[in-house]
């Protein structure tokens, strides 16, 4: 990936309303090791600071993860890994990546969560699994981020209930009450925001105060987004995409999430008090994409790379 040319370019014209611009306000965003080496200098893409989470995907050598963490760590964002409890063989393994995280890279922040792994790897199946060796409140970390599931998930509910992931949240709340680190929901990503906004307001009428960070899909072409909606198990939202693709003016054009953040947005500036503190961004279309697109949209502007 070419290196933004500051000096030449003209600024990045912005399209957005004071309500998105605080909706998108510290926004967080995913990479992969193989996707973070395609970019050469992230400081031109995204602010300083920014919350990036190194998505840990099965057969991802430890070292690729670490060595991805301390380039981040590096360039000044807040570095947060992913621990999928099935892909994590035992307590002693799990003490070793974070001690690595810890050594190289000075990791204090991380997403637990089960894993698209069917069968375990070893001793562990849930995020609870791991955050009851307290491996995780003796390292000290700051801030530990759990799954969440606006529209479910077969994996964990195969009859297409919510019944133990609604379980999983009680747990997950009544732990966060007996940590110091903070705790948040990070979620899988959704199209339509209404039933977003149900969720959200759902889980907090049964006692669900953790703060939600919603799992946006970015901007990429339409066949790539129903792809891996699929894949991820995308419940009632896909009709969007499904839509989408059956009307031929747009089936070529590539998908923004400017409906489903405007819509959060508005609601959000007209209920300050609704659970959804932050974005998460899963740049399906490519990181500078999504990069450019948040700042056209109102986010922060990434520091010119002749400053940083």
């Amino acid at each position: 990936m070419a290196l933004l040319n500051f000096k030449k370019s003209a600024p990045v014209e912005t399209t957005t309303t004071p309500e998105m611009e605080a909706f998108l306000k510290d926004y967080s965003i995913e990479v992969m090791p193989r996707t973070a080496e395609k970019v050469d200098d992230f400081r031109a893409l995204l602010p300083k600071g920014t919350r990036v989470y190194i998505a840990h995907i099965e057969g991802t050598p430890i070292e690729d993860m670490v060595k991805t963490a301390a380039r981040l760590a590096k360039d000044g964002y807040k570095v947060m890994p992913h621990f999928p409890a099935r892909i994590i063989a035992d307590e002693a393994t799990l003490a070793d990546w974070i001690a690595r995280y810890q050594g190289e890279a000075d990791v204090k922040q991380a997403l637990l969560l089960a894993g698209g792994v069917a069968t375990p790897h070893g001793a562990f199946e849930s995020s609870m699994q791991l955050l009851e060796t307290g491996l995780f409140d003796k390292a000290g970390f700051e801030r530990l981020h759990v799954a969440g599931h606006p529209e479910g998930n077969k994996d964990i509910d195969p009859d297409g209930s919510m019944k133990n992931v609604d379980d999983a949240l009680q747990w997950k709340q009544k732990f966060s009450e007996r940590t110091d680190a903070q705790m948040a929901l990070a979620t899988q990503f959704a199209f339509d925001a209404g039933p977003i906004i149900e969720w959200a307001n759902s889980i907090k009428a049964n006692g669900i105060d953790l703060p939600v960070h919603i799992g946006i899909a970015g901007p990429a072409k339409l066949q790539t987004l129903i792809k891996f909606a699929i894949a991820c198990g995308v419940g009632p939202s896909l009709k969007v995409l499904q839509k989408r693709a059956m009307d031929v003016t747009k089936l070529l054009l590539p998908y923004e999430p400017t409906d489903v953040l405007s819509a959060l947005a508005a609601h959000k500036a007209a209920n300050p008090d609704f659970n959804i503190e932050s974005v998460h961004f899963f740049p399906l279309g490519g990181i500078k994409t999504n990069a450019n697109w948040a700042i056209q949209n109102g986010g922060s502007s990434a520091i010119p790379a002749a400053q940083a």
